[in-house]
């Protein structure tokens, strides 16, 4: 699904995804257009704008992804901006978004975006992840609840959710840990269940805030 409030923007991003194999379930103008019919279109992967004409596209990823409860199915977002400024970048990760792309990012970038996101991968501008990861960094310096009651890891588990929390794609996890793509998403999508947490972006805080990027 596209969401972008700017026609002409919102019919290209839909062309180049279907001209590259991807069914467009949805495009929609606003944020609450785009709320309403996420429920009945069901996609996997939305491209929202932050800039919308009603509701904030930080809002729209927050309840697209299940960070507020809302009744729409989760949906891995990745947001799409003419704004690199920090304070929009971490509001949107903390909303819930998957991934951050500035529009400035050619074709080929974008595509392999939305790919990635669509496989469960923290997709962030050049430059953007280092801003991420360091402020996880910073919120993890501050004190923390008490893991005794946290959920136990096996071994590989806890192997994976290191490299995730160091920035590693699962591409280079799988190649790192000489195993499948597929074996290293099953492995990050059963520590997210034992942990209760919706994404991988929630994921690397969790790692961050225990010291696992620095192992």
């Amino acid at each position: 699904m596209v969401v972008d409030d700017h026609p002409i923007w919102r019919e290209a991003v839909a062309r180049d995804l279907t001209e590259a194999g991807y069914d467009v379930v949805a495009t929609a103008g606003d944020g609450r257009t785009a709320l309403r019919i996420a429920a009945a279109a069901r996609p996997q992967v939305a491209v929202v704008d932050l800039q919308l004409p009603d509701i904030s596209g930080v809002e729209v990823a927050r309840q697209l992804s299940g960070g507020s409860g809302g009744t729409a199915p989760a949906v891995r977002v990745l947001v799409l901006s003419a704004s690199g400024e920090q304070e929009d970048v971490l509001e949107a990760v903390k909303a819930g978004a998957t991934g951050y792309l500035v529009k400035s990012a050619g074709r080929e970038e974008f595509l392999d975006a939305v790919r990635r996101t669509a496989d469960g991968d923290a997709v962030f501008t050049p430059g953007l992840a280092g801003l991420v990861l360091g402020e996880y960094r910073r919120l993890a310096a501050a004190p923390s609840r008490a893991d005794e009651d946290a959920p136990r890891l096996t071994e590989r588990e806890t192997e994976v959710l290191r490299l995730v929390a160091k920035g590693l794609s699962y591409k280079q996890i799988a190649q790192r840990l000489v195993l499948s793509h597929r074996t290293v998403q099953n492995h990050v999508q059963n520590t997210l269940n034992k942990l209760q947490l919706h994404n991988r972006v929630e994921l690397v805080r969790y790692a961050i805030e225990r010291g696992l990027d620095q192992d």
